[in-house]
C-alpha cells in the first residue's frame, strides 16, 4: 500500500511512457546438477532501481538472476539462472525498450562442460581443474547496437574505480555508468547501503552513502535528466 501511494503521489513522473529493461542479481553457472559458480550479488540495488523507476512512471521489465527478493510493485519480472539465459532474455526484448540499465553481476565465465551427474570427490585426488569459457558480455552487446537504447552500466570495482569505470564507459559505448567500490565495508554486495559515482561523457556526479532505495531514486532521477528519447 505504501509503495502504491508513493507511485501515485510522485510529483513529477519523469519517466512516464518510457519502457525500461533492467537486469539485476547474480547468475549461476552450473558445474553439475548440484554445484554452480556464482558471486555475492544480492540483487538489492537492481530491485531498488526497478522500484524507483516505476515510481517515476516507467514501464519496467526486470530480468533477474536467482535472488530472494519480492517483485517491486508494478514491475514485470523475468527470472533466469545463467548468463546465457540472461543474455537471451535481454537481447530478445532490447528492441522494445527506450532505456536499458545493466545492474546484474553477470558471471564472466562458465564451465566449458556441465556434468550430467554430480561430480564425486575421490580420496586420492586433492585437486580438481576446471575449464572455463567466457560468457557473452550483455552490456557490450547492447552498446554495440546501431539503434541502441539509452544505456546505463555498472562497474563494481576494488581498486582504481574511476579509471576502470571511464574505460568501460568508452569501450562499451555506454551513455552513463555508475561505479562503486565494493572493497569498502558496509556497502556494495549484500549490504543494505551503497554509494555511487556516476560518469557520463563530459560530467560526473557523486551519490553519497545511503540505503539502496534512496540511492536508486537519486540515480534514476539523474538518468531521467540525461535521457533523451
Amino acid at each position: 500500500l505504501v509503495e502504491r501511494c508513493c507511485q501515485q503521489l510522485t510529483a513529477e513522473p519523469l519517466l512516464a511512457g518510457v519502457k525500461l529493461l533492467l537486469t539485476a542479481g547474480p547468475t549461476r553457472e552450473a558445474l553439475d546438477p548440484v554445484r554452480y559458480i556464482s558471486n555475492h550479488s544480492s540483487g538489492k540495488m537492481g530491485f531498488a532501481l526497478a522500484a524507483a523507476a516505476a515510481e517515476l512512471g516507467a514501464a519496467v521489465t526486470l530480468v533477474t538472476g536467482p535472488v530472494n527478493l519480492p517483485t517491486p510493485v508494478g514491475v514485470r519480472r523475468i527470472d533466469v539462472e545463467s548468463a546465457l539465459q540472461m543474455h537471451e532474455a535481454v537481447m530478445s526484448r532490447i528492441g522494445e525498450c527506450d532505456l536499458f540499465i545493466g545492474c546484474a553481476a553477470v558471471a564472466d565465465y562458465r564451465p566449458a562442460q556441465v556434468a550430467s551427474q554430480k561430480i564425486k570427490k575421490t580420496g586420492d585426488n586433492d585437486q580438481m581443474a576446471l575449464s572455463l569459457v567466457k560468457n557473452p558480455d550483455i552490456i557490450a552487446a547492447v552498446g554495440a547496437l546501431s539503434d541502441k537504447p539509452f544505456t546505463v552500466g555498472f562497474a563494481a570495482e576494488t581498486v582504481d574505480v574511476e579509471q576502470y569505470a571511464l574505460d568501460k564507459l568508452r569501450r562499451k559505448r555506454l551513455d552513463m555508468i555508475a561505479a562503486n567500490d565494493v572493497s569498502r565495508a558496509g556497502q556494495g554486495f549484500n549490504a543494505d547501503d551503497n554509494a555511487l559515482t556516476v560518469f557520463w561523457q563530459g560530467g560526473q556526479a557523486a551519490l553519497p552513502l545511503a540505503d539502496k532505495l534512496t540511492l536508486a531514486r537519486h540515480l534514476v532521477a539523474l538518468i531521467a535528466r540525461h535521457y533523451r528519447p
